[in-house]
This record gives structure tokens, sequence and C-alpha cells, in this order.
């Protein structure tokens, strides 16, 4: 029997190996990863042409960094839902990001079973 894919995602991170195992976490419980992207410009552009359900966002990465692009991806797909991924998990960071707007906060190194309950917790919560 073929399970009915989740909700569609966006993975973006600078690091390809983190991305990859985001995807791998993901198609795990049958999300449908639609998009990835390495700097905060490129989700930027994804998320206004997929408006995901829910984009997976890096906070370091070169040329825009994930809270900047937090800003504009909320404006750019208001529906998606962000949480964001990081190793840099200070208060002043998580603080940050849900004030722009970030519906969790995943710390890295990453477990899988934290990864999934954060990204069910928050879709549960736009039901």
């Amino acid at each position: 029997m073929v399970k009915a894919l989740k909700a569609s995602v966006v993975v973006v991170d600078d690091d390809s190996m983190m991305r990859e195992m985001l995807k791998l976490i993901l198609r795990s419980e049958s999300y449908s990863v639609v998009g990835e992207a390495s700097n905060g410009q490129d989700a930027i552009t994804l998320c206004e042409k997929l408006a995901p359900n829910l984009v997976l966002l890096d906070i370091n990465m070169p040329k825009m960094d994930g809270l900047q692009a937090l800003d504009e991806i909320r404006r750019a797909s208001p529906e998606s839902m962000v949480i964001m991924v990081s190793a840099d998990a200070t208060m002043d960071r998580v603080s940050e990001a849900v004030k722009k707007g970030a519906a969790g906060f995943v710390v890295k190194p990453l477990n899988a079973a934290t990864v999934l309950d954060r990204i069910a917790i928050c879709l549960k919560s736009k039901k």
C-alpha cells in the first residue's frame, strides 16, 4: 500500500549534507520535499513559486541569512509555516525568529524524532 504524501516542504541550508539529511528524515514520514535552496535569496524565490506548507530554514547562510529571509518568505508565502533549523540556538536568536514569525525551532545536530515532532506540532497548530 502506498502512503499518501503529507505536507509539502522546502528545505533551506547552505550545507548540502544537512539538506540531504533533512530530506531523508522528511521522506521517511512521507512528507513531499518540493524544493531546496542553499541561501535565503533562493529560498524566497522558491517559496513565492511553490507556496509550500512548510519551510525548514537554516539561520547562518551566505548571500542572505535565514532571519533576513524569514521576513521575505512570510510576505511571499504567508500560508507557509517556517521552522528554523540551526546550531545557533541562543535565546536572542530563538526570540528573534519567533518575533519574525517562525513557527518553531530545531537545534543542530539533528535528531530525526525531534525534527518530526516539531513538524507535527507546527502543522497541527495550523489546522
